[in-house]
């Protein structure tokens, strides 16, 4: 019986708290523009902090058009919420995570010269790739997520690769949402269900913003975590950073 109503309290917890890890890469990318250090990217995820934002995270490509790695130790060295690096597990990746030991790693299937992320896992033909890094990572004391798609089968098989949560790609349902709202996260509030009966913490990211955020946490049970980055930063420019900030943090709160 105890047991049941610390599971009861745990659920009830995240139905309420989503916490918000800003992606700061597009500030990387803008000061890698002029080769300097403005705008400074440690300062900046400081202030994300300071400003209310319970995590940071980072997704180092390999051509560091935005995100360095030799961003990661000085990042390492001053986040004091949590620090995330997402990324393609190549041998490269692989051996700074396992060096920087960040509170989580998520695992993404990005080309090399993707653009951005642009879908997640097939975790039924990558099940031993996929479990043989997990458990490295593990080893070294990382909470792993991994980047997947809203359907049964590969949140099926997220749970057998071993991982400790996934984190829904939501890009389809920010393209859809402006039209159909509904229909746009039935898919991703079917996925969360099944998360949960497997055991699975439950992340979320890709284009999602101030118009679509609250609808998506409402609507999506047992959501732990989102990272947005490029949403924010475009809507720091008009608002500031502290008050975009405000804005997202309000948007996953519960009423």
């Amino acid at each position: 019986m105890g047991l049941d109503l610390f599971l009861f309290l745990f659920l009830i917890l995240n139905l309420i708290l989503t916490n918000l890890s800003v992606n700061v890469n597009k500030i990387a990318l803008l000061r890698n523009a002029r080769g300097g250090n403005l705008p400074d990217l440690i300062q900046i995820s400081k202030d994300c902090e300071r400003f209310g934002a319970q995590g940071i995270t980072v997704h180092p490509r390999p051509d560091e058009r935005h995100i360095r790695y030799s961003d990661i130790q000085p990042l390492k060295e001053i986040v004091t919420t949590e620090f995330n690096i997402e990324g393609n597990p190549t041998p490269r990746f692989m051996e700074m995570v396992l060096e920087h030991r960040p509170h989580q790693c998520t695992l993404v299937p990005d080309a090399p010269q993707a653009l951005t992320s642009d879908s997640g896992w097939d975790t039924v033909k990558h099940e031993a790739f996929l479990k043989d890094v997990i458990a490295q990572l593990q080893e070294a004391g990382i909470r792993v997520s991994i980047f997947c798609d809203p359907e049964a089968r590969y949140v099926e098989g997220a749970k057998k690769v071993g991982t400790d949560r996934i984190e829904l790609y939501t890009g389809p349902f920010a393209e859809e949402f402006p039209h159909a709202p509904e229909k746009a996260v039935a898919p991703y509030t079917a996925a969360a269900k099944l998360a949960a009966e497997l055991g699975l913490g439950l992340n979320a990211g890709h284009d999602l913003n101030l118009h679509n955020l609250r609808f998506f946490q409402e609507n999506v049970p047992n959501l732990l975590e989102v990272s947005i980055g490029h949403a924010l930063v475009a809507d720091a420019l008009y608002l500031g950073l502290e008050e975009t900030i405000r804005r997202y943090l309000a948007c996953l709160q519960t009423v």
